[in-house]
């Protein structure tokens, strides 16, 4: 929800996670730009770690998706998501962020959670569906 309603450095942001099933997830996604995750231990890339957290809402700014194992470790940034995004229905107004999460959480058995840039709102998808949707009362300016 912070990423959402604080942005980064107050500009808004958008991202996608995709939480479990990262096995799957890795091999429908292909690495976009220079994974910042890679070459550190994996205690430090769990995201019970505070100091993961404030690294998390830096690159929030890539493009692509964060991909974070069963146990919290996050894998890879800045990944895109190859999936077949036709077998989702998505209310209007949602888009390809949201659809890409979607169309993820068909193909494995992973959850997937978008931030959407222009409202701060945050959807969790699981099986092509969102099940859950947070509205932010007031965005940071």
């Amino acid at each position: 929800m912070a990423i959402g309603h604080e942005g980064f450095e107050g500009h808004p942001i958008g991202t996608i996670f995709v939480l479990g099933d990262s096995t799957a997830v890795m091999e429908k996604s292909k690495q976009l730009t220079i994974n910042p995750f890679q070459g550190i231990s994996e205690a430090e890339r769990n995201v019970l770690d505070p100091h993961i957290r404030e690294a998390l809402k830096n690159f929030a700014v890539l493009d692509g998706a964060f991909v974070i194992r069963e146990d919290g470790v996050v894998l890879a940034a800045g990944r895109y998501l190859q999936t077949g995004e036709g077998n989702v229905e998505l209310p209007l107004g949602l888009g390809a962020r949201h659809a890409a999460a979607a169309a993820i959480t068909v193909e494995t058995n992973a959850v997937a959670i978008s931030v959407s840039q222009s409202s701060g709102a945050v959807r969790v998808f699981k099986g092509g569906q969102s099940v859950l949707e947070l509205q932010q009362v007031a965005r940071r300016s």
